[in-house]
């Protein structure tokens, strides 16, 4: 049900792939939701992706950048605002990659260049995606800045490896520019710390398939999925929200809240 909570709202969202990736179903939704959307992400992934298909559905301009690149970034924000009509209400970062990760390169033997290359396209874009926004005045007074994450930046999981640090320095991006943004414009920064989901690049993580399900059972909830996290993020950049910023907020069903879960337990 859509009940134009966007209405006239601009918004940017990085990191949509497919029908699987959750900025896809975030985008859908904020149309629905009465918003207008340019959507961006690296060229390659615009080759690999069906970002395309999208863009066409939404009638999203699609504007090619890097995250990691301070140029592609001010041409973004300077073609979104041309496109949109004016300064953006809302931005989903929603980006992560670790080489090392893919490569199955255990935690005790990483490649560093590889964990530098991490750190800049899964955290430092953000805080770059923020810093060219803010020299560019491009976001509007109250706007709302996202980004996604996983309690990995606060518990162990081993297969997550490197990413963990990255979510960890992600979220406290949002804390640090969520400070300046807001003292500056009323401009709201949160993190989404979203349950394990069965996306293109969530998949591709070894052990996936059993720690989705071993989440799945220890949440009261069970897992959030790709649709009711776009919901969320509907929410947060809503005026209804205009008051949260420089938090990290769970949503898992529970998870982040839970020590042990008798489901489980039966199963032993």
């Amino acid at each position: 049900m859509a009940n134009q909570l966007l209405d006239s709202k601009r918004g940017i969202i990085f990191g949509a792939l497919d029908e699987h990736s959750i900025a896809w179903k975030v985008a859908e939704r904020c149309k629905e939701e009465g918003a207008i959307v340019t959507l961006t992400n690296a060229p390659v992934a615009l080759r690999m992706g069906k970002i395309q298909e999208l863009g066409e559905k939404l009638d999203a301009e699609i504007i090619p950048a890097d995250a990691t690149n301070i140029d592609d970034l001010t041409d973004l924000f300077k073609k979104s605002m041309n496109s949109l009509g004016g300064k953006i209400d809302f931005v989903l970062h929603s980006i992560g990659m670790s080489v090392n990760v893919r490569k199955q390169k255990p935690y005790t033997d990483l490649n560093y260049d590889w964990m530098q290359k991490s750190l800049d396209i899964s955290a430092i874009s953000f805080h770059k995606v923020m810093q060219t926004a803010f020299h560019q005045d491009a976001l509007s007074d109250g706007a709302s800045v996202l980004a996604l994450t996983y309690i990995a930046a606060q518990r162990v999981f081993p297969d997550y490896s490197e990413m963990a640090e990255a979510k960890a320095l992600l979220e406290s991006f949002a804390r640090s520019f969520g400070y300046h943004l807001g003292a500056a414009k009323n401009i709201r920064v949160n993190t989404i710390s979203q349950s394990p989901t069965r996306t293109t690049a969530g998949s591709g993580i070894k052990g996936f398939d059993t720690f989705f399900d071993y989440a799945d059972k220890m949440s009261p909830l069970g897992n959030a999925d790709a649709s009711s996290c776009a919901d969320f993020c509907v929410v947060m950049f809503s005026d209804l929200t205009r008051m949260i910023t420089m938090q990290n907020i769970y949503h898992d069903g529970g998870f982040s809240s839970m020590g042990m879960n008798p489901a489980l337990l039966n199963e032993s």
